[in-house]
């Protein structure tokens, strides 16, 4: 009998949804920026100084804004807006202590905000005398909300006072700036909430001011302040204005997307395949409200794709705590790229499958002759390398009660050269999952050692004291000085080699071994190498026999597998009754 499909649900929120209106987008039906792909990296724009800080509980020190500022030069960021000089003495004395201290390299264009005002806009271009390379950004309110609610002016005073406020711009950076190669960036805010036509025309009027050309370069940036719908609609609204912005040539069209609606990245790659030059953001998405857009996650998903993003992630712990420590927020555990657990597998079958995933890159590597960092990456669940942004493989694998056997040997292997046989892993894989069952709680690589170590390495019953070999007539003849249980006794036994031997002499013992596998390999090399062996062992016979396992590790690889042959009886020996103790018909 097949399930009837489900009625429609019939119930209603109880939330005010008719107080909200869908947004409406510009009109673009021959749209052409979903055919493209994202083959270059932008010009970036640090604004972690001035939106990211503006934005913080407790804003930056001068010594933590240093900091975070030589952060950025060494990542390989040339444009920084570093703050807005006019809205406080705090703010004017930065942006002196950085031109005056000479921090700003030559090639770093540094670059600080203001409002539309003269006064305002005169103490700005006083901010940056002396600087290097320099951009003034000046914005104003375009959009139809802020211009009626916030600021009472119509569409035409609204288009005089960025016009005005541009010829302000020019006249005192001619009063001051006249050694400083120097820049203007404009923003009609909120561009998201204004209609597209209307930004065009307040951007034309301001390039009429400007007057861009070869040499004199605009930058018009449309910030996404507030987002307001699907990333798509901002990928249209920047189509439309690059196709009907004038002197194109000579426009740097910026975007500043923001993340109120979690989208910001999405808006933020949208808009560079529909045409935009330059992408403002700050690092891990600082900023207000929701932030703005991820400069690591942008740049971190251009080298996914092996485009060069031109700034440097490859220390990304460090990055990470140098943005933690300046402004006093944590970087999310599930952070793109850079949180701690990003690159973490708990369950099974994940862990398996990057295990698998990273020995074939091994393997691949071998046959090619190359180093591993050199093959093309592949590897199932990892969208990069870890170590290619400065982090390990120990933080890739994690074990705790979600986890197969597939982690735990990953661990064993990555961390301590034990690469264990498969059949000994599922063995093995049950002591671990029964210890993070008990402690309801991720173990480390350490602990499960430890209780590998206290399982198959440091059993007690047998122990075996010397040992010695003779071959006659191609045959292997042992004579061992062993202790059972605290009782010396020597035993004798041969075969066609060191393990068959032992295995005989035990059998004086009473005790009966069968070696149903065996293998081995090196852990270290050098004079101080070591070697590790293991055995799958049937111990007893009949009904009450058992399959077990055991580990042994010797720099001399014969006694590594007589430890193994120990390892699996001693650990059947706690297992077995009293009556049936090793040692109780030795002769």
């Amino acid at each position: 009998m097949t399930r009837p499909q489900p009625a429609p649900c019939q119930l209603t929120s109880p939330m005010p949804v008719g107080r909200y209106k869908p947004f409406v987008p510009q009109p673009l039906p021959d749209r052409r920026w979903p055919d493209k792909t994202l083959d270059k990296a932008p010009r970036w724009l640090s604004t972690d100084l001035r939106d990211g800080n503006q934005a913080l509980i407790d804003p930056m020190t001068v010594s933590r804004k240093i900091r975070m500022f030589n952060l950025l030069i060494a990542m390989g960021y040339k444009e920084i807006e570093v703050g807005f000089p006019s809205a406080s003495q705090t703010e004017y004395d930065f942006v002196r202590k950085l031109i005056e201290e000479d921090l700003v390299p030559e090639d770093v264009t540094i670059s600080v905000l203001t409002q539309a005002r003269e006064d305002l806009i005169r103490r700005t271009a006083q901010s940056l005398v002396g600087a290097h390379r320099a951009t003034i950004h000046m914005y104003n309110a375009t959009a139809e909300l802020f211009r009626r609610v916030v600021f009472h002016v119509n569409e035409q005073q609204c288009i005089d006072l960025a016009h005005r406020g541009t010829e302000w711009v020019v006249q005192y950076a001619e009063k001051y700036l006249g050694d400083v190669e120097f820049g203007y960036e404009y923003s009609p805010e909120i561009f998201t909430q204004t209609p597209t036509d209307f930004a065009l025309e307040v951007c034309h009027s301001v390039m009429d001011v400007w007057q861009p050309s070869e040499d004199r370069e605009i930058i018009l940036n449309l910030p996404a302040t507030v987002e307001m719908s699907t990333p798509n609609t901002y990928g249209d609204q920047i189509e439309y204005f690059c196709r009907h912005i004038r002197d194109r040539q000579h426009v740097c069209v910026s975007v500043h997307p923001h993340n109120d609606r979690g989208t910001g990245v999405a808006a933020a790659e949208f808009a560079q395949m529909a045409g935009a030059d330059r992408v403002e953001g700050c690092l891990f998405g600082h900023g207000e409200r929701t932030g703005n857009v991820d400069l690591v996650t942008l740049g971190m998903n251009l080298f996914s794709q092996g485009v060069d993003p031109r700034i440097d992630f490859s220390d990304m712990p460090r990055i990470r705590r140098t943005v933690e420590y300046c402004t006093g927020l944590p970087v999310p555990a599930r952070q793109p790229y850079s949180g701690d657990l990003v690159f973490t597998a708990f369950s099974g079958s994940h862990q398996d499958a990057i295990k698998k995933g990273l020995e074939d890159l091994q393997r691949v590597a071998a046959e090619q002759g190359v180093d591993e960092r050199e093959v093309t990456w592949q590897a199932p669940y990892l969208a990069v390398d870890p170590h290619d942004i400065g982090r390990t493989y120990e933080a890739v694998i994690r074990v705790n009660s979600q986890s197969g056997k597939g982690g735990m040997a990953y661990l064993m292997k990555t961390e301590h050269q034990v690469d264990l046989p498969r059949r000994l892993q599922i063995e093995f894989s049950k002591s671990v999952q029964l210890l993070t069952d008990e402690e309801a709680r991720e173990i480390s690589h350490d602990e499960i050692w430890q209780l590998f170590s206290r399982e198959y390495l440091h059993t007690s019953g047998i122990e075996l004291a010397s040992r010695d070999f003779a071959t006659r007539s191609g045959l292997h003849e042992l004579t061992a000085r062993i202790s059972v249980n605290g009782e010396q006794c020597t035993v004798t036994g041969e075969g066609n080699g060191a393990v068959s031997a032992f295995v005989d002499a035990l059998e004086s013992l009473g005790v009966v071994v069968q070696v149903l596998d065996y293998s081995e390999h090196a852990m270290t090399s050098g004079g101080t190498a070591k070697a590790v062996a293991y055995v799958e062992c049937e111990i007893g016979d009949g009904e009450s026999s058992q399959i077990l396992w055991g580990v042994g590790i010797d720099s001399d690889i014969t006694e590594a597998s007589l430890k193994a042959i120990i390892s699996a009886v001693n650990r059947s020996e706690a297992r077995i009754r009293p009556e049936q103790k090793v040692g109780s018909s030795r002769s």
